[in-house]
């Protein structure tokens, strides 16, 4: 079983000759309801949408689970995305999987796009993505492979 870090390196021989874009988006993540068994389940839910602009031009649809305290900076989540719209000017969509952690002040994201889950003139893509957040803004670097 490979681990997301794991699996982004694995596409590392194939991303060598990758396309790399840059762009920013705006994001709105909402809470989905809890109903738990036991008042310490640190799990949590939630869907999130994007508007992506740049060489990344679309929107995508999400939905994450969490685990821990992120208000004290210790936490972990697992998500699955689906972008639509336009890569460097070629319609279709794909899927991103997320595996991020935080602890002890240092945060650990890797994002990778899911093997098969490319529609349309992305049909094929393989590739990994970035996030960074600067003054509450948002970007993105995807670097990807088409056949």
């Amino acid at each position: 079983m490979h681990t997301f870090p794991a699996l982004a390196l694995a596409f590392a021989p194939v991303l060598a000759a990758a396309t790399e874009v840059t762009g920013t988006f705006d994001v709105k993540v909402t809470p989905v309801p809890a109903q738990r068994a036991a008042a310490d389940d640190t799990r949590g839910r939630m869907t999130f949408t994007k508007t992506f602009q740049g060489a990344l031009a679309g929107t995508s649809e999400g939905e994450m689970l969490t685990a821990g305290a992120p208000a004290t900076g210790t936490a972990g989540y697992v998500a699955l995305e689906r972008f639509t719209g336009t890569l460097d000017g070629r319609r279709g969509s794909f899927v991103m999987q997320h595996s991020g952690t935080m602890a002890g002040g240092r945060q650990e994201l890797a994002i990778v796009i899911s093997p098969g889950s490319g529609t349309g003139e992305l049909a094929g893509i393989a590739g990994t993505a970035a996030i960074a957040i600067e003054g509450g803004k948002h970007y993105y670097t995807v670097r990807y492979t088409l056949p």
